[in-house]
């Protein structure tokens, strides 16, 4: 089977499954060997997945720039404090409260501003399911806050799209430049250049890269 045709076979919002995580498995380690490689020693990678909504948008959000144990543990009081987590509940905290929870000045910024838009109705992450890629990304970074990174992440694990790819991840970098022998940690705009034979099916070939990076615990 050609990538073309493996391509037509995936629509871009078909969410990925079993069956398809591994096809595209196959695809991609008969593109790289070093895909393969990862396959072989440690097996398929699991398919992380989020509900999609607010509360993930949210939690993807506090989990720009720091790690993600950082970012859980404020997520976690935050859902200690608001036991629903709506966007009206949300809005119902002050600073003081949030603050005390363990958010920065600019993930309140952010996290509010997320919180308006859908309460609002200026944002419906329902309609966002069954739109493109690109519709999602231009719809999501009108908000203050939400870039690329987030925008990535909240398609390939919230809505399980099988071709993005978060060229943006420290983690996925740090594991390319590993797993390639680089001498340098690659770029964003490197990182995609070097990723597009992987099409359509780099959500897989991210998931994989995490999966050996998770392996490397004492990774840099």
């Amino acid at each position: 089977m050609t990538l073309e045709e493996t391509a037509a076979q995936t629509p871009e919002l078909e969410p990925l499954t079993e069956e398809s995580l591994s096809r595209g498995l196959m695809v991609l380690a008969n593109l790289d060997s070093d895909l393969a490689r990862i396959l072989e020693t440690l097996g398929p990678p699991p398919i992380w997945s989020r509900e999609p909504g607010f509360a993930t948008l949210l939690c993807i959000i506090l989990e720009q720039q720091v790690s993600v144990a950082a970012a859980r543990a404020v997520f976690s009081r935050l859902c200690g404090v608001v036991v629903t987590l709506t966007p009206e509940n949300f809005l119902r905290l002050d600073d003081v409260q949030l603050r005390e929870i363990g958010f920065s000045r600019q993930k309140i910024l952010y996290c509010r501003g997320l919180a308006q838009a859908i309460a609002s109705g200026q944002l419906d992450l329902t309609k966002l399911e069954r739109m493109n890629e690109t519709a999602i990304r231009t719809e999501l970074k009108c908000l203050k806050g939400i870039g690329d990174w987030t925008v990535d992440i909240y398609l390939l694990m919230a809505l399980q799209r099988p071709d993005v790819f978060p060229k943006g991840d420290l983690a996925i970098a740090i594991a390319f430049q590993k797993l390639k022998n680089l001498a340098t940690r690659p770029t964003p705009v490197q990182l995609e250049a070097m990723t597009q034979h992987w099409r359509p099916w780099r959500a897989i070939g991210a998931r994989l890269l995490w999966h050996y990076y998770l392996s490397n615990p004492n990774s840099p």
